[in-house]
């Protein structure tokens, strides 16, 4: 297994200073962030969904590709993803997606799931990302490029098992799913290995951050609400070292790209933290 690294969660580097981590600290990949940062974002101070600086946007130029093509050579980092926040059905979107991507040499992109909350039915989202992924295999196909449903709280893809269904018709060539146990904390927990199993050649990538359940103050009947927070990776509720048991058991020697979102560390830090602690993890499994 190697390790990469999703942008989003250093949004006070810079691309070329983030490239520059990576290589320092023994990353193999980057996972470049892309979306557009409004200008009124560009004023507040640097932050994950907001004014994030390590971001490369949907208008970039060719020439700003070959730059950062020759500093990621040089670094000595594979592009493993382009990530974007697609909705579902933009397939103008997914193709510009699809054509910065190649240009990179990225292997996967992140394709776009309907949201759930309560306001449509299932069946009804259900089928129309049916729809959505059938043109969007094709243009994979075309570009040479995966697609991946990311497991994902708040979609129609929250488990290894919803994720399953939207893509299990498809060709795992070129439609996978970036399978994400920090996020089935919040929604769609299962046994990892069952539904790592379940996924098979569909398995295409992981993403590994963590979090933890938080109790609200009781309320005035002695009811009680439950909220999700992010966490560092050792101190949250999924077992990484069972998490990567499970993927050496299934045969998954791909990426596990890091995306910590406590906030507990700086950037530097948090990379540094993150890609130690997992290697670790990882040697430790070896070792059995």
């Amino acid at each position: 297994m190697k390790f990469s690294v999703f942008t989003v969660m250093a949004p006070d580097a810079t691309p070329e200073q983030l490239l520059g981590y990576l290589k320092e600290y023994g990353y193999e990949g980057v996972e470049w962030r892309f979306k557009e940062t409004p200008q009124e974002l560009k004023k507040e101070e640097p932050s994950f969904w907001g004014n994030n600086l390590c971001t490369i946007t949907p208008d970039i130029t060719d020439e700003e590709i070959r730059h950062l093509s020759a500093v990621t050579e040089e670094n000595g980092i594979e592009v493993t993803s382009v990530t974007p926040y697609l909705s579902c059905g933009d397939l103008a979107a997914t193709e510009n997606v699809l054509r910065v991507a190649q240009s990179l040499g990225a292997s996967k992109v992140r394709l776009g799931v309907p949201r759930y909350d309560r306001s449509r039915n299932y069946n009804d989202l259900y089928k129309e990302a049916v729809a959505y992924l059938k043109e969007a295999e094709e243009m994979c196909r075309q570009y040479g490029v995966k697609g991946l449903v990311e497991t994902h709280h708040q979609t129609i893809a929250p488990s290894a098992g919803l994720a399953h269904r939207l893509v299990s018709s498809f060709n795992p060539d070129h439609i996978g799913v970036l399978y994400d146990p920090g996020n089935m904390v919040h929604e769609g927990f299962e046994n990892c290995r069952m539904g790592m199993e379940l996924l098979g050649p569909y398995l295409a990538h992981v993403h590994a951050k963590n979090a933890i359940w938080k109790q609200s103050e009781q309320a005035e009947d002695g009811s009680v609400q439950w909220k999700a927070q992010w966490a560092l990776l050792e101190k949250g509720i999924v077992d990484w070292k069972q998490v990567i048991g499970d993927l050496k058991a299934v045969g998954y020697d791909g990426y596990i790209g890091i995306e910590d979102f406590s906030q507990a560390l700086s950037t530097k830090e948090s990379l540094k933290h993150h890609v130690q602690s997992l290697k670790k993890l990882l040697n430790e499994t070896l070792a059995v």
